[in-house]
């Protein structure tokens, strides 16, 4: 009896046996009433107990559920950015009915999602606005009697950083441009290249590090006309190596250089457009530089890029620049740099579409302020001020002057 009592107590049993097994005991005076009462409530407990574990269970196993519908959800971003801009260029000597003399109000609108697809495997793919699929803009007209706007692929990539070698990304497809860039000197920063590119990083201990990227991109296939094999193609082939330094606490240090060659450009005038020579040809040679110097009133950091086209027809083959930028007040963020880009040094279907028209040969000066009014929205002017030789072709020397004015929103 006591045997029956104790695995009645000690074992968990189903509700209604271990039920009917009390009254059993109590019914044939084998258990008194107070030790009755003492075990019903331990049995009342144990039950309370078993049915918690069970909900528990049962909500671990809905939440598992849930989690593995929505998991994608958790590993991806949606990222984006609306730009409104009011633009003037005057440009000396030219018609106000010319194109290069004019005011406008623009809009940029773009809309990302990035999501990981495994450890191993990032995916990236964004809409942009724009009036064409110039690769130098994403910027649309507010023009046109309210037609509706366009939209791009602006980017379409997949990153594989395999976990066995951390540091190391290797990316295809249209992607953000993989190198370093310490101006817009070689290319406007709308454009996003389209091939295949290894990038890594490795830490030399400290705040420094090595930086370097190889890159294979496909400009135009069968571009001779003589077959569709890549031999045919207009290619581009891009390296860049270079570190960042951490001087002292309040001294770092970034430099290196870039090689931008290609294939298939005897072949076609596509790339030698505003300003280069009819038929140019390129391998851009590049050196940059920035120094960061914390400590001070204010941080500053200065900057430079050295351009040569070691394939160039004549001796306008050089472009350089040189700048500071600085933020105050974690409010205000300044930037100023002068440049002088000679008509052969760069591509220029790639350079800064902004400056002097977008035409290289071409120097002058670039300002640029802007101010956060509140988090992610920030108001901007940005005044360039260049002598063109190219842009007007009834003048050398034109005075090329841009003023654009922005404010942004991002999310």
């Amino acid at each position: 009896m006591c045997a029956a009592v104790l695995l009645a107590t000690t074992v968990p049993a189903h509700a209604g046996v271990d039920e009917k097994l009390l009254d059993m005991l109590r019914a044939n005076g084998s258990i008194s009433a107070n030790q009755y009462a003492e075990l019903k409530g331990e049995l009342v407990k144990e039950q309370e107990a078993q049915q918690q574990v069970a909900a528990q269970q049962v909500k671990k196993e809905d939440l598992n559920a849930f989690q593995q519908k929505v998991a994608w959800a958790s590993k991806t971003q949606i990222k984006g950015d609306v730009r409104l801009r009011y633009e003037n260029q005057d440009t000396e000597g030219a018609a106000s009915n010319s194109g290069k003399e004019q005011d406008r109000q623009r809009v940029r609108a773009r809309f990302g999602v990035y999501s990981e697809i495994n450890p191993q495997v990032d995916a990236g793919i964004r809409l942009a606005t724009g009036s064409s699929n110039d690769a130098r803009s994403t910027n649309e007209n507010l023009d046109n009697y309210f037609v509706k706007k366009s939209s791009w692929i602006d980017l379409a990539y997949l990153d594989w950083h395999p976990t066995a070698l951390p540091n190391l990304h290797l990316i295809g497809g249209k992607m953000a441009q993989p190198w370093v860039s310490m101006g817009d000197v070689i290319w406007d920063g709308d454009i996003n290249p389209e091939g295949a590119t290894a990038t890594y990083k490795h830490a030399l201990g400290g705040k420094s590090e090595l930086f370097g990227s190889v890159g294979y991109y496909n400009l135009k296939d069968n571009v001779d006309g003589e077959g569709v094999e890549f031999r045919h193609d207009l290619r581009m082939y891009a390296g860049q190596l270079g570190g960042r330094f951490g001087v002292t606490d309040n001294l770092k240090l970034t430099v290196g250089g870039s090689v931008y060659g290609f294939d298939g450009d005897e072949d076609t005038t596509a790339l030698s457009i505003n300003g280069n020579s009819a038929n140019e040809q390129f391998k851009l040679y590049e050196g940059f530089a920035q120094v960061d110097i914390s400590g001070l009133a204010i941080p500053l950091a200065l900057y430079g890029q050295y351009v040569k086209n070691a394939d160039a027809s004549d001796d306008h083959d050089v472009a350089w620049l040189t700048g500071a930028k600085t933020k105050v007040f974690d409010k205000w963020s300044l930037d100023y740099n002068y440049r002088d880009v000679q008509r052969n040094a760069v591509v220029g279907a790639f350079t800064d579409s902004d400056f002097g028209g977008g035409f290289a040969g071409a120097r002058g000066h670039k300002f640029k302020v802007s101010y956060d009014i509140d988090k992610n929205f920030a108001l901007g002017a940005t005044y360039f001020m260049a002598e063109s030789d190219t842009y007007f072709a009834a003048k050398r020397d034109a005075d090329v002057d841009t003023l654009q004015v922005d404010l942004e929103a991002k999310f």
